[in-house]
């Protein structure tokens, strides 16, 4: 609490104006009171050497604690923001735990790697600071996800992470718990000695915003949302987060960073930019977190990434914590974990690159001239929304822009309430449709693949891909938009001869999934193989299949041990080329699953001999 304000001067005699003496003079006022103590609870700091940033424009916000005397004083709680970050528990738009939630922890998790620390099973149990485990407990969590249980010991022992978990298994607390936490016990880095020399212009130091730990997001979605949830465990510490994407204004994005930038998420291209405009420094990094790794590399954002944690002044791989977090890990990503990563753990909850099994997946052959027929009768069926007699809210894939807004349009004048998302909105007019969205306000969403990765909307229970995408990865993290949090839910995909290069791994997807497989999609990828000669997988090569970028290459098999039998794309016909990392071709690829040499087994392909077969083709 502060002290009150001092009390304004008496007014003074009024110019031009002559005031008569008084015969007698009044008494003299006596002293005011002093102004009382303030309470020791969140004092007033002032930067200093032991400070790796300035505290001057953080004066009276609220929330804020502060660091002083060599520990944390946290500051007294607000109740205007406790609503405004953590909502109220009856909450529509929170994520209510589902009555799946005790199966879901049943979900197995490997952690392969040197001195692996024990799995913590309660919040309670765990080393969190006690700031952290009271906002924890305000953001309605009651016990840590699979992956929380072995991320939060993992970081809080100092090692390097590699997680590879299903998409909605809580990854973002996953990493910001004990990030946040080890923060509020040790406290602000001293600032260095001096600027780092580049080729950036000099910034004052007062001005520079300097880090103590780096979220790199593939979209200013996945960056808002994880900023979001930084800012809701860093209630009340001295911790400040910051967030800075593309799109958006840059001078107000730089504002808020002067006011203090300890926790920084942002995208890589934004970040970049801030980085050559001298207004960041990495020096002081002692966390780096790339979150949706692989989706990054999709974008082409790998020269971004390198140039940020290879060629600017960032501790190197041996002086910080490096965490890398995806729902899949394709080889580029594992071969990036050995430039970026030390001595890492490699953590597989579940199956690597799976889809939970809390979601129902279904597969219905559907032309393209009937998709919005087939689409309305789904809609029909159900009751899209919020409220206590809906089925949920419903998201709709496709592929293009345009389709986006034509098929939104659609619904809208069949008298669905229904809005859609896209590149080429302003970055307003998404958030805008995401409030509406999320609120059930417009229960149905038509979305491109901008909103398929990372995106945390709540009471999501069906996901529509009304146009498939040509990536089993993209349909991986499409359908996992529901289904979150151990809560069900459904996604429904049409499917037609325009999908066939998805359908084997799809197939091999839906069966590790136990979904049922309609026999006409397994004739389906029968037919496809044939015809392509046992070309080999997606990535990996025909042996490894998928599912040779699941398993932490470091063991041999698969990714890093025998060969890949269809030799991927580089090398397809039969036989197919090396492995990984230089196994033998032929047939020695690590989907045990399904094989032990590998899914073609022989020498390559799906068939066997890798010949080409065209007969009784279903196309």
């Amino acid at each position: 609490m502060l002290p009150p304000h001092p009390q304004p001067p008496s007014p003074g005699p009024t110019p031009g104006r002559v005031r008569a003496p008084a015969t007698t003079p009044p008494p003299p006022s006596p002293p005011p009171p002093p102004p009382p103590q303030p309470i020791p609870q969140a004092p007033l700091h002032v930067a200093g050497p032991a400070s790796s940033f300035s505290l001057a424009g953080r004066r009276g916000e609220p929330g804020l604690g502060t660091w002083a005397n060599g520990a944390q004083v946290p500051a007294a709680r607000n109740a205007r923001l406790e609503r405004e970050l953590f909502g109220l528990p009856d909450d529509k738009d929170r994520q209510q735990t589902g009555i799946n939630f005790d199966k879901y922890q049943d979900i197995p998790v490997e952690a392969t790697g040197t001195d692996v620390p024990d799995p913590v099973l309660t919040f309670a149990d765990s080393a969190l600071q006690e700031l952290m485990k009271e906002n924890v407990a305000l953001s309605g969590y009651v016990t840590p996800t699979p992956v929380q249980k072995y991320s939060v010991p993992i970081v809080d022992a100092g090692r390097d992470l590699m997680a590879c978990a299903q998409t909605g298994s809580g990854k973002t607390g996953g990493f910001l718990f004990p990030i946040l936490s080890q923060a509020y016990k040790a406290g602000p880095k001293p600032s260095p000695a001096q600027d780092h020399p580049s080729g950036s212009r000099y910034v004052p130091r007062s001005r520079k915003a300097l880090p103590l730990a780096l979220v790199l997001a593939p979209t200013r979605e996945l960056a808002s949302q994880i900023w979001d949830e930084a800012r809701k465990f860093a209630y009340r510490s001295w911790v400040r987060p910051c967030v800075v994407y593309g799109g958006a204004e840059i001078g107000q994005q730089l504002r808020n960073m002067d006011r203090g930038c300890d926790l920084l998420v942002a995208t890589p291209g934004r970040l970049v930019d801030l980085l050559e405009r001298g207004r960041v420094s990495l020096a002081n990094i002692a966390y780096l977190v790339l979150d949706e790794a692989d989706r990054m590399l999709d974008m082409g954002f790998e020269p971004q990434i390198r140039r940020i944690v290879e060629g600017e002044d960032m501790p190197g791989v041996q002086n910080r914590q490096t965490l890398m977090f995806s729902a899949t890990f394709p080889r580029d990503i594992q071969l990036l974990a050995r430039d970026f990563l030390k001595e890492y753990i490699f953590l597989s909850v579940g199956r690597v690159g799976s889809t939970s099994e809390n979601i129902t997946q279904k597969i219905e052959y559907v032309e393209d001239e009937d998709k919005r027929s087939v689409l309305l009768d789904i809609l029909h069926s159900a009751t899209p929304g919020t409220g206590p007699e809906s089925t949920g809210l419903t998201l709709i894939f496709v592929e293009t822009k345009r389709m986006a807004d034509a098929l939104s349009d659609f619904l809208v004048r069949q008298r669905f309430p229904a809005t859609s998302i896209h590149g080429d909105r302003t970055q307003r007019e998404r958030e805008r449709a995401l409030d509406l969205f999320r609120s059930g306000k417009t229960p149905v969403m038509v979305a491109t693949a901008v909103a398929a990765r990372g995106l945390d909307i709540p009471n999501v229970t069906h996901v529509v891909n009304y146009d498939l995408p040509t990536d089993v990865d993209d349909y991986v993290h499409r359908i996992g938009r529901t289904g979150r949090a151990g809560n069900m839910g459904i996604a429904t995909s049409f499917f037609n001869r325009g999908n066939k290069g998805i359908v084997r791994d799809l197939v091999e997807l839906l069966t590790e999934a136990n979904q049922e497989v309609p026999p006409w999609l397994e004739t389906v990828a029968r037919e496809a193989s044939f015809g392509r000669g046992g070309g080999g997988g997606r990535r990996g090569g025909g042996g490894g299949g998928r599912m040779s970028a699941t398993r932490d290459f470091r063991r041999g098999g698969g990714a890093s041990g025998g060969g890949a039998s269809g030799g991927g794309r580089q090398a397809g016909g039969s036989g197919g080329g090396g492995g990984f990392y230089g196994g033998g071709g032929g047939s020695g690829g690590g989907y045990e699953v399904y094989h032990q040499n590998g899914y073609g087994g022989g020498g390559g392909g799906y068939s066997g001999n890798g010949a080409s077969d065209s007969r009784n083709s279903w196309w």
